[in-house]
């Protein structure tokens, strides 16, 4: 049998993930981490005084698309899945970023000027970073509204709660700071803190990293780059090592 990875990504956002674990020939299990809700908007969106569109998640693009028919200004990625979303949904220009906020707040510096305008930023109540902090010294406006809701969960599965205590996961997938944080808390509340020792966790950054150093892995692994693909070419090679 295959290697048994725990995936915590959102439902929204694991179709792709899901068929990638099913060809590499792994198990997986799935305990979403955050749940996403589009509320419905009472006002449509009146974009009309921006130069650019920023995008920090696939799910804001789901958001925005289901609000607005605007497809002619720039979007700005910040990865490309992001932007594959933004392509399919037929945007007519589509810049990506390395997966990074800080990458993605370089990108809008080389591709936008301040003074052409303000950029709208569709987005959830929380995000990883702060863009319009990091742009403010370079007079860059940003328009964050909050879209969707991402909703951290409450409990673990039993599916998984079971692996977790037989010891029988081999690596679980973190895609952001949040997610990590959020499995955190649960395993914390579940008391089950000693039952990873066994497990690696492997992480699309540093920033997500750093939200599980409170719990005993049997490894921690960073992607060298911020991508999905990245992150699954590390899981092969951890669980392959630790099977050799």
């Amino acid at each position: 049998m295959g290697p048994l990875v725990l995936n915590t990504r959102p439902e929204t956002d694991s179709a792709d993930l899901v068929a990638a674990l099913d060809a590499r020939g792994y198990r997986h299990l799935s305990a979403p981490m955050l749940h996403i809700s589009f509320p419905a908007r009472q006002n449509p969106l009146d974009i009309s005084h921006y130069q650019g569109l920023i995008f920090t998640s696939a799910n804001g693009v789901r958001a925005f698309i289901g609000l607005s028919s605007e497809r002619t200004l720039p979007a700005l990625c910040v990865g490309d899945a992001t932007a594959r979303m933004c392509q399919e949904a037929g945007f007519n220009s589509v810049h990506s970023a390395n997966g990074d906020i800080h990458d993605l707040a370089t990108l809008i510096r080389q591709k936008v000027m301040a003074s052409d305008g303000p950029l709208f930023h569709p987005a959830a109540r929380k995000t990883a970073g702060d863009l319009g902090a990091m742009l403010r010294d370079d007079g860059y406006e940003i328009d964050r509204q909050t879209v969707y809701e991402a909703i951290a969960s409450d409990e673990l599965p039993e599916d998984v709660l079971t692996a977790i205590r037989r010891h029988h996961i081999d690596a679980v997938l973190f895609f952001s700071p949040r997610t990590a944080e959020t499995f955190v808390k649960l395993v914390q509340s579940y008391k089950l803190e000693g039952d990873l020792d066994r497990v690696n966790a492997i992480c699309l950054s540093p920033a997500v990293q750093s939200k599980i150093s409170d719990l005993t892995w049997h490894r921690t692994h960073v992607a060298s780059q911020p991508t999905q693909e990245y992150l699954l070419s590390l899981l092969g090679s951890v669980v392959t090592a630790c099977r050799t």
